[in-house]
This record gives C-alpha cells, sequence and structure tokens, in this order.
C-alpha cells in the first residue's frame, strides 16, 4: 500500500511530501520518494506573521484565504512528489496531510489548535482520498492534541534492548520517551523553542531564513544572564502532557523577559538561544527519562551541527545522533508519520497516545475527505 504525507512545521521552511509504502498489516516499510515543496513567499512570510503574532487578529475574509491558499500549495507539493516517483494517484490509497498551525494553546481554557489547509480542496486538485484534521479528536478527549508523532516514533524506534528517545527539532523541541516496546510506557511533550528562535534572529541579523549548520551560533558566547532570563519561563517546569508553539515562543517573549537585549552581541544572543534548546532539552530527558541510553534527532535541527554537539554535551552517556542511522531520514519523518497517521484512519485505528497528550481514551483520529 501506498500514502502520501504532508506536512508543514511550524518553520514554514518547506512542505514536506513523502510517498511511504505500508505492507498488508499497515505497518511501515519504507520511503518510496520525497519531496520538499514550498509555498509562495508572500504567503509564507504572512503565515510566519500570523504564528509569530501575540494576537493574531485575522479577518474572517483572510482566514478563509490562508486556508485555501494552504490547500493549493499542499496538492502542488503532492502532485510534484508523484511526478518525481512516476506513480499515478491512482495507485496511492491514501493522502495524510497535517495542515499548517497557525494557532495552538493550552495555557488557556479552552485549549485551541487551528491547522489550515482545507482538506476538501486537497482532495479534489490531487485526486486522492484526503485524511486531515488530525487533532481536534485528542483535544474533545481532553488531551493536547499534540504531539502526535510520538505513535509513529514508538512504531519505528521502540527497542526492547535499550531506552531510547525521539527527538524531533523543528520550529519547537518535543520528545517522545521509548523505555521498551510497550505503547503503554510511551510519554513525549514539546519542550520548547528549537529552531523557530534561531531563525527569527538570523533572518533579523544575517537576511538567512536560518543559521547553516549553527556556524554563526558557533561564533558566539552563551550570555548566561540572558539563558537565566528565558529558562525562568514558567514553561519549561510545567509538568507533562504539556505542548506549545511559536504563538509563544517568539522574539517579543525573548524580548519581554530580557528587556537588555540589544546591548548583547547579535552572535552571543543566537549561541544563548542555541544553549536554551539543549538545556531546555537535556534536562527534561534527564529528568523524565532518566534510564535513557539513546536519543535519536530528526527535523532541521539535526542538522544544525553546533546544536547537536551541545545536546551531546549535556547528555552524557547518550549518543545523540541524527534518526538517518537507524532507518529514515530525519529531514522526513514528520511527513512519514502523517502518511502513517492517514493508514490507521483508513483501517479505524487508533492514531494518539494518551500518555502523551493526556486523552481519556484512543482515538481513531481526523476525517476523510473524497475527491
Amino acid at each position: 500500500m501506498l500514502a502520501v504525507g504532508l506536512m508543514s512545521g511550524t518553520s514554514m521552511d518547506g512542505i514536506d511530501a513523502v510517498l511511504a509504502e505500508f505492507d498488508d498489516g499497515g505497518r511501515f516499510r519504507g520511503l518510496r520518494a520525497s519531496h520538499s515543496g514550498r509555498y509562495p513567499e508572500a504567503l509564507r512570510q504572512r503565515l510566519l506573521q500570523v504564528a509569530r503574532s501575540e494576537t493574531n487578529a485575522l479577518s474572517l475574509r483572510e482566514l478563509a484565504t490562508l486556508d485555501a491558499g494552504i490547500a493549493d500549495s499542499f496538492a502542488a507539493a503532492a502532485l510534484e512528489l508523484l511526478a518525481k516517483a512516476g506513480v499515478p494517484a491512482r495507485d496511492v490509497a491514501v493522502l495524510g496531510s497535517h495542515g499548517q498551525t497557525v494557532f495552538h494553546d493550552t495555557a488557556n481554557t479552552p485549549w485551541a489548535t487551528l491547522q489550515l489547509g482545507d482538506a476538501n480542496r486537497i482532495a479534489v486538485r490531487t485526486g486522492l482520498l484526503t485524511a486531515a484534521d488530525f487533532r481536534r479528536m485528542d483535544m474533545a478527549l481532553g488531551g493536547q492534541g499534540a504531539p502526535l508523532v510520538p505513535a509513529f516514533h514508538h512504531a519505528l524506534f521502540a527497542s526492547a534492548d535499550e531506552p531510547r528517545c525521539a527527538l524531533n527539532l523543528g520550529g519547537i523541541a518535543n520528545i517522545t520517551l521509548l523505555p521498551g516496546l510497550d505503547p503503554a510506557g510511551v510519554r513525549g511533550f514539546d519542550t520548547g523553542p528549537a529552531n523557530g528562535l534561531m531563525n527569527e534572529w538570523a533572518e533579523r541579523h544575517l537576511g538567512q531564513a536560518y543559521d547553516a549548520d549553527g556556524a554563526w551560533a558557533a561564533s558566539g558566547r552563551c550570555d548566561e544572564h540572558l539563558l537565566a532570563a528565558l529558562l525562568a519561563d514558567p514553561y519549561f517546569s510545567l509538568p507533562p502532557p504539556k505542548s506549545t508553539g511559536r504563538s509563544y515562543f517568539h522574539l517579543p517573549w525573548v524580548e519581554q523577559r530580557f528587556p537588555g537585549l540589544a546591548r548583547l552581541a547579535a552572535a552571543d544572543v543566537q549561541a544563548t538561544l542555541a544553549e536554551l534548546t539543549a538545556r531546555s532539552v537535556a534536562a527534561d530527558i534527564r529528568a523524565h527519562g532518566p534510564g535513557t541510553r539513546r536519543v535519536l534527532v530528526c527535523g532541521g535541527g539535526s542538522r544544525n551541527g553546533y546544536l547537536m554537539d551541545r545536546l551531546r554535551a549535556h547528555l552524557p552517556g547518550c549518543a545523540v545522533q541524527p534518526s538517518d542511522d537507524y532507518g529514515l531520514d530525519a529531514d522526513w519523518i514528520e511527513a512519514a508519520a502523517f502518511a502513517w497517521l492517514a493508514v490507521r484512519r483508513l483501517r479505524e485505528l487508533p492514531g494518539n497516545l494518551p500518555g502523551v497528550t493526556g486523552a481519556l481514551r484512543l482515538a481513531v483520529l481526523g476525517g476523510l475527505y473524497r475527491p
């Protein structure tokens, strides 16, 4: 069985599209093809503004327009993927679309999340049965609707031989603790910021979308006063389950917590933001997965050599390595997870882990949209 998975994370640096293969039992076998799509630049910049905004004020007209524009970009990425793979749409059983998160709030009640990208539009433009809206059933059951990828992490990486952790470094960092093969033992949550803050700072001072390989951060020095002010945020001491987003961790958040930011060297701030990610991730792994022996890193942050070195420095005794070494390219894990969740939806199988999200029970996630 073939399934397409589409994912654009909080960094919004591309639309990840994969063609994944599953056996007759719905178990993931590997990737047939992968492709990175792009938003039109004007759309990407507006989405970044919306996601980083504290007010998230949009007219209903713009909300509907963004919903359609994201869907068109997702559909284009899927069609480009199939053309690249030489696979006709009729050979694909289902497409799973995460959509683009523009709002996620679990600091206030009721908890709320919003992913845009009209699944009806994706289905019509691709000709594929489309599964989407994966998060809100979990929220209806009292969960946070995030993170959802830990169920796939368990299916892919859990081992009877050693306790492991899957670490995703996207705009936000999240961990999945895998103490063994029993899915009931899996725990996972968002630890805080990852690439999001570093990317924003690089855009402001370098005019670049990101700090390639962390070279700029490596040229600076961590400012311990800034780091202490950021780590004092209450989010870091909250017990799991917990989840967050770019509407919380953005540059105005840094400026509010440290009014003297402008007096620091820009490279030192970048080094400190990298250290914030490394220390907060490592602290949560030590606190909630003290027996962890291997950390498998995925997402764009796995390509940041400086950040990976800082993680290794704070996790002595743990092997910290990209997930590439264990069967799946770190760049494509989240897109593959939504292909897997789409297959689960097609087979009426649960896709959440209550021990991760806090939901009352296991649930079949998402809806199906026919072309």
